[in-house]
């Protein structure tokens, strides 16, 4: 296994190698935070992280830390999603008009190459960011290295990012809200507070899928452990105070808000 991920580590270092000068669009995320760690231990880097309503603030912060941590050139942008209305309409495939935006924004502040943090297991899911990446030029340089979501948490744990490397999938905040109800930055400031207040609520250890989902029927939480009664009051309450309706608890399923019921 040592010598199979040595290899892997090579390969990536020559991947990246080939791209240079490159930029990084760092999410916060275990994927792109190990990419930009990796690369900047080889050479100086350039990070882009945008800001946005979708973006939670944790990982704003994450990103910050670790930039001044590793000695990164960090650019902070706006992500500007929020001024295109097919975004904001949330169809379908709206990651393709988030990752547009973000990389068009990208390209106005850099010449460098942007490098995303893609990996092989993204490939066999449907990814409409990832046409839009093909349009601006985007590199994936875990894809070419042939590296896997495991293949790179161990990379990061190598690196010494513990905490990083045990991060559970963060996609963005608007993929809590079911396709066709339009994105408003409220309601993903709405989600991000619950969220919040589940994750600091939960027994250290726990395991730590959770999603707040905005449905047609209205907030239902997705959780892989149960809530504590005291945990479920909080939420509710928070609910009422929104002035908006419950929908109940349910198991955690990847991406079950992503497709509204009747078609997009």
């Amino acid at each position: 296994m040592a010598e199979t991920m040595a290899g892997t580590e090579a390969d990536l270092a020559r991947v990246l190698s080939r791209h240079a000068p490159l930029v990084i669009a760092v999410s916060g995320g275990v994927d792109s935070l190990t990419l930009a760690t990796f690369a900047g231990r080889i050479a100086p880097v350039t990070v882009a992280h945008a800001v946005s309503p979708a973006v939670p603030d944790e990982a704003t912060r994450r990103v910050r830390r670790l930039a001044a941590q590793e000695g990164w050139t960090l650019q902070v942008i706006e992500a500007g999603e929020f001024a295109d209305p097919d975004y904001l309409r949330n169809p379908l495939n709206r990651c393709y008009f988030c990752k547009r935006n973000l990389y068009a924004r990208i390209r106005s502040v850099t010449a460098g190459v942007i490098a995303a943090g893609t990996n092989t297991d993204d490939l066999g899911e449907y990814r409409p960011g990832l046409a839009a990446a093909g349009e601006n030029g985007v590199v994936h340089p875990y894809v070419e290295a042939g590296m896997s979501k495991a293949d790179l948490r161990g990379l990061a744990a190598r690196l010494g990012l513990d905490g990083i490397a045990s991060l559970p999938a963060q996609p963005c905040l608007a993929s809590r809200v079911e396709t066709g109800i339009p994105i408003r930055a409220e309601d993903l400031a709405f989600i991000d507070r619950v969220e919040t207040l589940m994750r600091a609520a939960a027994a250290p250890g726990a395991p730590a899928d959770l999603r707040c989902r905005l449905t047609r029927d209205g907030v239902r939480i997705e959780t892989s452990e149960a809530l504590s009664d005291a945990t479920l009051a909080r939420v509710t309450a928070l609910c009422r105070e929104a002035g908006r309706s419950w929908a109940g608890v349910a198991p955690y399923r990847r991406g079950s808000a992503f497709v509204a019921r009747g078609g997009r």
